[in-house]
């Protein structure tokens, strides 16, 4: 089987193509940005924003992984963001959509975001699969519309889809929230978030991406959308002593209102942020599990450790 991973320069991307390459039977082509940071054997792909010819390494595919994406960021410098992530995230993806058509590519996985869903969840009533679509922010709207134009345009020409929606993906190399969260804790930082009682579902970048092998070829993940998570969901004073037990630096936590935390953070530019620690988000993967009959092969505790053990290795 031929395997073309776009983003094979970024975080999901380098992890699944360290996978797929030591499974037989798998030959993987994988494109990323930039030469200095991709796997042996990589190659730079065509440019997502422009008039992109994926012929050349869409020959002989049978599936096409689409990591490769404009992603979300904290601080837009964009003066259209919309119009930015939309140039790659919708009409770069309809682009290779149409090219992997007519190569003959058998099967199409996109890695869309639950922000395709939404920013929260009802506490008790986690984010279904088939839920509407209800994205509220620049980025999560072009991957709404990027799985609506996948859909559309394959389901047109008789390919098959896979959409999976992570939620916040962590492990080793980990950016972001996450690993600002790892220098807190390393760093014995008074946190104000001991009285932060949500709950957020994760997924560790193991388990992500076996679900994404699965889904390669399994028939019952044709024309599907996916959700997926470790299966425990937790709070953030939760995450954090999780975290911390990993690191060797349990945290110093204390109750700030979360009127006055948000408040700060928010005159501090960070509301963005702290509305996420604060925040219920939680996803529900039990259609992924029956459907596919997949279980998470790494568990919250020993993902985390994966983490926080490469985090300091880096420290070193």
């Amino acid at each position: 089987m031929r395997v073309l991973v776009t983003g094979a320069s970024g975080f999901v991307g380098s992890a699944l193509v360290s996978t797929l390459e030591r499974r037989q039977g798998v030959e993987v082509i994988a494109a990323g940005r930039s030469s200095s940071v991709l796997p042996p054997g990589g190659v730079v792909g065509p440019d997502l924003c422009g008039e992109a010819d994926w012929a050349p390494l869409l020959a002989g595919c049978h599936v096409v992984v689409h990591t490769a994406a404009r992603v979300h960021v904290m601080r837009e410098s964009e003066a259209d963001p919309y119009g930015a992530f939309r140039a790659v995230n919708v009409a770069g993806t309809a682009r290779l959509v149409k090219q992997a058509v007519t190569a003959g590519v058998r099967r199409f996985i996109f890695i869309s975001s639950v922000k395709a869903l939404g920013e929260t969840s009802v506490p008790g009533r986690p984010l279904e699969a088939d839920d509407p679509l209800h994205p509220l922010d620049p980025y999560g709207r072009s991957k709404a519309e990027a799985e609506e134009c996948l859909a559309e345009i394959a389901d047109a020409a008789g390919m098959e889809w896979v959409v999976i929606r992570p939620p916040l993906v962590y492990g080793p190399g980990v950016k972001g929230n996450f690993r600002s969260m790892m220098r807190w804790l390393h760093r014995g930082l008074p946190l104000p978030l001991a009285g932060v009682d949500n709950l957020r579902s994760l997924v560790a970048l193991p388990n992500l991406v076996d679900l994404m092998a699965v889904c390669l070829e399994h028939p019952a993940a044709a024309n599907q959308r996916f959700l997926v998570s470790d299966g425990e969901d937790l709070s953030t004073p939760d995450l954090l002593r999780r975290l911390g037990t990993a690191l060797g630096s349990p945290p110093h936590l204390f109750t700030l209102p979360q009127a006055l935390l948000l408040g700060i953070a928010r005159g501090l530019g960070r509301g963005e942020a702290a509305a996420r620690l604060v925040g219920t988000l939680q996803v529900n993967p039990t259609k992924t599990r029956k459907r596919l009959s997949w279980q998470p092969p790494v568990s919250l505790d020993e993902a985390l450790a994966l983490t926080a053990r490469h985090w300091l290795g880096e420290l070193a």
